[in-house]
């Protein structure tokens, strides 16, 4: 796992990406989320965006994810882009290494893509 600050450091490079992991049949990662999810050990919370998300699609083709993370618990909250949650996940423990993260996710008609905010 990288130490906070390197991810901090890192995170806004990601300004677009090459590459896309696929991590379920319709749900990809960019290389920004990618390298969260390895910098961070989190495939564990891009797992529980996906879990939240899949199906998502019926109703609607955007969501934005946050994870606040206090001590060794957090929250992940998930919401339409306009402030309407419709899930969120109480997490008792995590080594998460950062206070808070915000993630995109986008529906193109066929998958949906995990992104960060500076890859929209």
């Amino acid at each position: 796992m990288q130490d906070k600050d390197t991810i901090l450091r890192d995170l806004p490079n990601f300004t677009g990406t090459t590459h896309w992991y696929r991590i379920y049949p319709k749900v990809l990662l960019t290389d920004g989320t990618k390298y969260l999810a390895d910098a961070a050990d989190a495939y564990w919370l891009m797992d529980a965006v996906a879990s939240h998300i899949m199906g998502r699609e019926k109703v609607d083709s955007f969501a934005v994810v946050k994870l606040d993370v206090v001590g060794s618990a957090a929250v992940l909250t998930l919401d339409d882009g306009n402030g309407n949650v419709f899930a969120s996940q109480d997490i008792p423990f995590t080594t998460f290494p950062l206070d808070e993260i915000l993630v995109y996710c986008e529906w193109d008609g066929q998958r949906w893509t995990i992104l960060l905010p500076s890859e929209h």
